[in-house]
């Protein structure tokens, strides 16, 4: 059980934080009409993107190691807990529809399971050790990527997560929105986003959260960029699971191509509606068992199985 003495302490560990700073001048905001409210709101998110940019050398730095790890056949790992926790599990499952990515490739751990998404789980962030099972569970290996979420930086199952990760081998980010935290010190790349303190005190689902959201961003999608899942700016390796996603596969196709209708449909249907393939089989002047082999020689870049096809 907790004691008076050890609430004390981590009270005053958290009156050290920037997220968890109190604005005297926001005191009276429950009493501002609700325009104005939101008006404070949006000036406060506008400051998020600067924040960021501050980072952007060590992004890049971490986000150039987990693309080298990942064509080893690596995994991306997301640890956190509470809000952290979730929009690492979001950004892991918009993954798959996307680039068409295995769902255990890139993977979102929260402290207390999937029914933390939902609704909170008492003291699981609070265990290193629990974060040192979860990924045990999934038998890490030195070609993963293993990212530690916490607004505060000084979660104990996202500095677990971290600590755990990197001696196993594996190559670790600690992603916290506090300078000189203990997350970052954990890990071989620390990304501390400092937004300041939040409209509400304590609240890290906002400015925090936000900032959290736009590096994940950041790690899933140019990380895809450089493993070949995109043709340009196109997401060539798009899952069409529903009516919506086959339609863009198909716009897709054509602004890749500048191929006909009835080109599009014949090249889909000669790759089973493979959205890359279709486009190999075009450009590249191919059949679509030649294109399938040639994404595979080059390990699914599009441009370097295209400059292949040409001199077939």
């Amino acid at each position: 059980m907790t004691s008076a003495q050890d609430y004390s302490k981590l009270r005053a560990q958290l009156a050290t934080l920037t997220t968890e700073a109190f604005r005297p001048e926001l005191a009276d905001i429950d009493q501002l009409p609700t325009l104005e409210i939101a008006r404070i709101m949006n000036g406060e998110d506008e400051t998020v993107p600067a924040a960021v940019a501050a980072q952007l050398p060590r992004i890049a730095a971490a986000i150039d190691g987990t693309a080298e790890r990942m064509s080893r056949g690596g995994r991306l790992i997301y640890a956190g807990a509470g809000t952290a926790g979730r929009l690492g599990v979001l950004d892991a499952s918009e993954c798959p529809p996307t680039f068409n990515t295995d769902p255990d490739e890139i993977v979102g751990l929260i402290a207390g399971g999937p029914s933390a998404m939902v609704k909170a789980v008492e003291g699981a962030e609070d265990s290193k050790e629990l974060a040192a099972a979860d990924l045990d569970a999934l038998d890490l290996t030195a070609d993963d990527t293993v990212v530690g979420i916490s607004a505060s930086g000084r979660t104990p199952y996202a500095i677990g997560a971290v600590e755990h990760a990197r001696a196993r081998g594996a190559l670790t980010i600690g992603l916290s929105c506090n300078a000189d935290s203990a997350l970052g010190a954990a890990a071989d790349h620390g990304i501390e986003v400092v937004v300041g303190p939040e409209l509400l005190t304590g609240s890290t689902r906002l400015k925090a959260g936000t900032a959290q959201k736009l590096v994940l961003n950041m790690i899933s999608t140019i990380t895809m960029i450089r493993l070949g899942k995109t043709y340009g700016n196109l997401m060539v390796d798009v899952r069409a699971s529903n009516e919506k996603l086959r339609a863009r596969s198909r716009r897709i196709v054509a602004l890749a191509t500048g191929a006909s209708d009835e080109e599009i449909e014949a090249a889909l249907a000669a790759t089973d509606g493979e959205v890359k393939n279709a486009i190999l089989t075009i450009l590249g002047s191919v059949d679509g068992p030649t294109a399938a082999d040639l994404l595979a020689k080059s390990h699914g870049h599009l441009r370097a199985a295209l400059l292949s096809a040409r001199t077939h």
